[in-house]
């Protein structure tokens, strides 16, 4: 009986991550340098509440393209985000929800939303 084929995948080489790229290039939202290093959770959600108010590229409403980059880069962080980078961020999330006057999450479990 063969064994299964198994798909492997390669490693991209160091400087070709896709999302490295958008978050680097994307014209949808023209991000202040470093928003996402930075320790207030305000500061977070206030810079990415500029950039997408001011962007002319978006296709969703202001709050919807800010969270959209917010969650995109703790999604593509993966590993290498921290946790108190994860923390900072998630509770951007928050900050974002309440300058737009949008409720807070419900979150479960470090960050994760209940369905």
């Amino acid at each position: 009986m063969p064994t299964p084929r198994v798909a492997h995948r390669k490693k991209p080489p160091a400087g070709r991550r896709w999302s490295q790229h958008v978050t680097e290039t994307s014209n949808a939202l023209a991000l202040e340098p470093g928003v996402f290093r930075l320790k207030d959770p305000r500061e977070v959600a206030m810079s990415l509440r500029r950039s997408a108010e001011s962007s002319t590229n978006r296709k969703a409403p202001p709050f919807l393209s800010a969270m959209s980059m917010l969650v995109f880069y703790v999604n593509r962080a993966g590993k290498s985000l921290g946790p108190a980078d994860r923390e900072v961020l998630e509770r951007a999330k928050d900050e974002l929800r309440a300058l737009y006057g949008r409720p807070p999450s419900r979150r479960v479990n470090g960050g994760r939303t209940r369905a």
